[in-house]
């Protein structure tokens, strides 16, 4: 899957099977939860983020190192996350024999991540040495 590259706010996710069971113990096709405004299902793959522009960046200085004109400002979704989008902002594929969405990231409405102590540590929020 590593030929397969996500652009820009786009996520790749493998949608759940479909098939879920009720508390009562029905089971309910994929076709009843294909009508439902929100889906779920695993981050597989995700672009690289929004495009902002470098402040960096500047042709006014020929002799300078060159810089890109823009940046990316990175999505919060990462690979192996399970996601709650909207449905009907989902672009459905096939890849490789296997059904797949493309999600706008501003149609994911909830992450479940599955180690929560993975967030402090990206956000440097994670336990420090305070032995002086």
């Amino acid at each position: 899957m590593s030929d397969l590259i996500m652009v820009a706010d786009r996520v790749l996710i493998e949608p759940d099977d479909g098939e879920r069971q009720t508390k009562s113990g029905l089971l309910l096709p994929a076709s009843v939860s294909e009508s439902e405004r929100v889906n779920s299902g695993t981050v597989v793959r995700v672009g690289p983020g929004y495009v902002i522009p470098n402040p960096e960046y500047s042709d006014a200085e020929p002799w300078a190192e060159p810089k890109a004109p823009v940046r990316y400002l990175p999505l919060q979704a990462r690979i192996g996350d399970h996601a709650y989008f909207i449905r009907k902002d989902s672009i459905e594929i096939t890849y490789q024999q296997k059904d797949y969405l493309i999600v706008p990231h501003h149609s994911i409405l909830a992450l479940l991540r599955p180690d929560p102590s993975e967030i402090l540590d990206n956000l440097g929020g994670g336990e420090e040495d305070n032995n002086v």
